[in-house]
């Protein structure tokens, strides 16, 4: 039989539960901040129709562009160790 060369310990499926959970934790709450900014900085605060205008459909697309670009460079530099 072959040793095990990983250094790593196997994780037991209580751990992983809990890390997928916090994961979905994650997203909920990035997905919940990124529409709350969108919106309250694109769509007008006087509903004229139930449909986005054109204006607020661009606006929203640079938007979460932006939030998702920023997002990612923060998280670059949490886990590089430059930012704490």
């Amino acid at each position: 039989m072959a040793a095990n060369t990983d250094s790593k310990p196997p994780l037991d499926k209580e751990k992983i539960v809990y890390m997928v959970e916090k994961e979905m934790e994650y997203r909920v709450e990035y997905f919940n901040r990124l529409t709350h900014t969108c919106f309250k900085k694109c769509v007008a605060q006087r509903y004229k129709d139930p449909e986005l205008q054109i204006g607020e459909n661009s606006c929203i697309d640079r938007c979460v562009s932006k939030y998702s670009q920023v997002t990612n460079i923060i998280g670059q530099m949490m886990a590089s160790g430059r930012l704490r």
